[in-house]
Formats: structure tokens, C-alpha cells, sequence
């Protein structure tokens, strides 16, 4: 582990990650944290957060691109122990280390860049009537000790040094990370290129510690421990809901953002269906298979109205899921559970199974199903949306566009919602694109949801039970603001005003000036 600036052996049971290939347990070992661990962690952090949230944009931007160029020149190391511990072709662990460095740069650029601070001066207007009005400025402060739980599908770019944990650097929160089991190896690398920049920039100890555990007994720990402020957490809904039920139980609770379920629907409209139903059905089947299923947003359900287009979309899907050879998944754990689940899905009412992938030789294997339903049957039965998280979709057949229309109301909250239309099929899509923006935080047409950008307009959250918070998300420079609460300032001393809402504007940035933005000082010093 790393608690600080030490590297840091544990003292409970021995922990350690499994070559999901052969099911074979990985040197080295890991000994768990201890309360004790735990408790110095969380005292380190908040130790550090005054002084770390004091620094500037500009040196914590020096520290998110350090730790960026370590992983880069260590890119290799990372990537080989990364195969090792999940199977992932290492192809996709190179981008995946390209995807961590790079949106730790762009972090950096969003803290010089100055908006993320949201700063706002409403000046005073003593001769106003019928009541004067006070000098009042606005910024926004870090909360404070962030925990954030490393996830299981992206060792990387969603784990120790991913979105959350750049996201919170950036905004001054000091950061506690529960390392994922399934890739101890590669987490401690990471914590040690994090420690290394940290001290290469003169960050102050404690502004990152990372921890390791087994079930939910470190982690509860960590979530329940009145110094952290806030929790950044992928991973399964039962794991999401455990933490919330902790964040909230505790005497001052705290925001838990949880990204967890999401099926992702795909619909197709009549149109499209019609002109290119065979070619979609082939680029479905892609895209469900794509990383054996194991994205957040791989397409796990499909609306459609019945005709001789989605027979040919059903056929070109079937073809390509039986030619598929299936996958190692990430962990036997996950490959049992996408088992049974896929099974039960299959055993319900009404529900048939078309099409079977491969089954790989490998201790932790998945093999790629389609199942398929009419439309008034998973209108009727909320568990036809139980998410399978693995290369398993239900495609479900409506009888027309009022059934079809009646399924998406029934949805519930996604990640992502695919739109595949034609432009015959526009007054169609209009109707449906506000239902999917009550039910989605990313909307999509002609295309696939299995890309995730990182940038300035990415949403990647959406309506419960796909997050534990849909005003918000865990990709993009948005996230910053998960870990930001505003502060205003009435009447204070010109001279105690923060630099952010100084009548000079020192630090240049954009700001609100009675409402208009403006990166120019204030020409009249309202609180002489």
C-alpha cells in the first residue's frame, strides 16, 4: 500500500490478484489494511487538504501532469501487469494508459483554464431602492478527503489514478483510494508514480494514500470515517447502494457519486431498420462483444418494431454472435455472475434465446448470448431490465411504434441511449428524444455507446439506478464539480477577499460580473 509518503505493508489477511486465464492465484501478496491504516490515511488527508487546496492552479496542474508523464514512461511495465491480472488484450491497456495520462493533462488544462472555479461578483449598490444592496462574491472550494474505490473493468483509466481521483486532485481534495482486488499489481504501480509526483512537486503528505482490502470491511471503513467529505465509486449496483446506505448513516452524511447499472438501450427505428437492418445487426453484435461485454456501456437491450428489417438485423446479429469465440472476463467471480444472471434472464417468461457465442478455454470464461422478447412482455415485467454485465442484450420485439414508445417510458435510468434512425424517421425520433432525456445522461444517434470520449461536454452518468446522483458525471472536466461546493462573500475586507473575486482579477480568470462574464478587473472597489 501507499499511506502518504511510505510504502506500506499491511497486517491482515493475505490478499491477491488471479491470472483470470487459469484461475491461478498472482505473486505478490497483499496483506490487508488495518483500522489503524485506515485512521492514518484519513489523518494524513485531512492534514493535508488546507494546505493542499491552497495551492495554486497552477501547481496542481504541475502535479496531475507529473503524474501523467510517469505512467507514460512507464507505460510498458503497466501494461504487461495489467494483461497479467485481467486478461485485456494489451493493445487496449496501451490506450487505456493513454486515456489515464491524458485525462489527467486535460484536468490540468481545465485548472489553468480558471472557469472551474465559478466565480461571481454581484457589486454594491448602496443608492439601489427600495432596499440597498451588499457587495457579494462567489467561488467555489474543495470539499475536503475524497475516498474513491478502484473499479474492475478499467484498471486504469477508472482505478487508482482514473477519472475520480484526477477530477478530486483537481479541485484540492486530498484523495483515499481502495485499490480493486483484481489488479493489486497495477494499482500499487500507480500509487507509487502518484507518491513520486507528488513529492517531485512538493505536494503536502497525505494528499494521496491507497489502501488494500478484501470484501467490504476497508471500505466501510474509509466511507464511514468523518474526515472523508465525499466517495467516487464504479462498479456493481449492490456495491453503490452498500456504500450510499454508509455515506448516509453517518452523523454529518456525505455525496456518494456511484456510477453502477445501466443496460444501455439501443432502438431502432422503422426506417433505418428497413434500409440497413442486416449491416446494424453486424455492428450490434461488435459492440456487445466489444471487451467481452465488460463495458459500462456495452448494449444490453434493443427496441425495435417487428417487419422484414429487424429479421434481417436479428439475422446478421445471430450470425455474428454464433462466429464469435468469446472471452477471458476480468475475474472468475465476474464470469459466474454473468452466468447466472444471463440465465436467469433467459428463464423468464416469454424470453427465448437465439443466438450463442464460443466458449473460450479459460478459467474465467463468457460467451456472448441474445435473447429475445415481445414488447408487451417487457412492458409488463420490471426484471427484463436486470443488468447482465457481460456481452448478453435482450432484443425486444413491439408490435409497433405506440409499443415501442410504451418501452422506453418503462426504462429506467441509463448511461447511454442509442437512437438509430433515418431521416424518414425524425418526427418518429422526436417524439422519443425527450422520454430518453428523462431516462439517459448520454443520448446518442448513428452510432455506438461503447466510445467514451473524455472532454468538455461528455456526460457519463444518468438517473438512478445508473448513478447515485444524475446531476453529475465521472468523465469530462464537469467532474471537477463533484468535489466543489460554492462560498459566498458579503462585504469582506478587500484585502481578506480570496485572489478568485478581487476587484483586479490577479489570477485573469473568468468571472461573473454583475451577471455578465468578464475576465476584466472591477473598475470600482465596492467594498472600500
Amino acid at each position: 500500500m501507499v499511506i502518504g509518503a511510505e510504502p506500506v505493508i499491511g497486517t491482515g489477511e493475505e490478499i491477491r490478484s488471479v491470472d483470470p486465464r487459469t484461475g491461478a492465484p498472482l505473486d505478490p501478496g497483499y496483506l490487508a489494511a488495518s483500522a489503524a491504516h485506515v485512521e492514518r490515511a484519513c489523518a494524513l488527508a485531512e492534514r493535508a487538504h488546507p494546505v493542499f487546496r491552497a495551492t495554486t492552479a497552477e501547481r496542481r496542474a504541475e502535479f496531475l501532469e507529473r503524474i501523467a508523464d510517469l505512467l507514460d514512461e512507464r507505460r510498458d511495465q503497466l501494461v504487461e501487469r495489467a494483461h497479467t491480472e485481467t486478461a485485456l488484450p494489451r493493445p487496449r491497456l496501451t490506450g487505456e494508459v493513454g486515456r489515464t495520462s491524458g485525462q489527467l493533462r486535460l484536468f490540468a488544462a481545465e485548472l489553468r483554464a480558471g472557469t472551474w472555479q465559478g466565480a461571481r461578483i454581484d457589486p454594491a449598490r448602496p443608492d439601489r431602492e427600495p432596499l440597498p444592496r451588499a457587495d457579494i462574491r462567489q467561488r467555489r472550494i474543495s470539499l475536503g478527503p475524497v475516498a474513491v474505490f478502484g473499479a474492475s473493468n478499467f484498471p486504469l483509466a477508472f482505478s487508482t489514478a482514473g477519472g475520480d481521483t484526477a477530477s478530486a486532485l483537481a479541485a484540492g481534495c486530498p484523495v483515499v483510494v481502495k485499490a480493486h482486488q483484481a489488479h493489486l499489481g497495477t494499482a500499487e504501480l500507480v500509487a507509487r508514480a502518484i507518491a513520486e509526483a507528488a513529492a517531485d512537486t512538493g505536494m503536502p503528505e497525505g494528499v494521496f494514500s491507497q489502501l488494500v482490502g478484501s470484501g467490504s470491511d476497508v471500505g466501510t471503513l474509509l466511507v464511514s470515517d468523518p474526515r472523508i467529505r465525499a466517495v467516487g465509486f464504479t462498479g456493481s449496483r449492490t456495491g453503490g447502494l452498500a456504500i450510499a446506505a454508509t455515506a448516509a448513516a453517518r452523523p454529518v452524511p456525505i455525496p456518494v457519486y456511484a456510477e453502477m447499472s445501466s443496460i444501455n438501450p439501443v432502438l431502432l427505428l422503422p426506417a433505418v431498420l428497413a434500409s440497413r437492418g442486416a449491416e446494424l445487426g453486424a455492428a450490434f453484435a461488435g459492440s456487445l462483444t466489444l471487451g467481452a461485454g465488460q463495458f459500462c456501456t456495452n448494449p444490453g437491450l434493443v427496441l425495435a418494431v417487428e417487419g422484414p428489417g429487424l429479421d434481417a438485423f436479428t439475422r446478421a446479429a445471430a450470425d455474428a454472435v454464433a462466429a464469435d469465440a468469446g472471452a477471458t472476463m476480468l475475474t472468475t467471480g465476474i464470469a459466474h455472475h454473468y452466468a447466472a444472471a444471463g440465465d436467469a434472464l433467459a428463464t423468464r417468461d416469454g424470453v427465448d434465446e437465439f443466438a450463442r457465442g464460443s466458449r473460450p478455454d479459460s478459467a474465467a470464461c463468457g460467451r456472448a448470448r441474445l435473447l429475445t422478447v415481445e414488447g408487451a412482455r417487457f412492458v409488463a415485467d420490471p426484471e427484463l431490465q436486470a443488468e447482465v454485465f457481460g456481452a448478453t442484450s435482450l432484443l425486444v420485439r413491439c408490435a409497433d411504434t405506440a409499443e415501442l414508445t410504451a418501452a422506453v417510458r418503462t426504462l429506467e435510468g441509463q448511461l447511454t441511449a442509442t437512437v438509430h434512425a433515418d431521416e424518414a424517421d425524425q418526427p418518429l425520433a422526436a417524439e422519443l428524444l425527450p422520454l430518453l432525456e428523462e431516462r439517459a445522461g448520454r443520448v446518442l444517434f448513428n452510432g455506438w455507446p461503447t466510445g467514451v470520449e473524455v472532454g468538455h461536454a461528455m456526460v457519463h452518468g444518468g438517473p438512478f439506478p445508473a448513478t447515485t446522483d444524475p446531476r453529475s458525471t465521472s468523465v469530462g472536466t464537469l467532474a471537477i464539480e463533484r468535489f466543489l461546493r460554492p462560498v459566498a462573500y458579503q462585504n469582506v475586507p478587500a484585502a481578506l477577499l480570496p485572489a478568485e473575486v478581487r476587484d483586479e482579477n490577479p489570477l485573469g480568470v473568468w468571472r461573473r460580473l454583475d451577471g455578465e462574464p468578464s475576465r476584466d478587473a472591477l473598475t470600482v472597489n465596492s467594498t472600500a
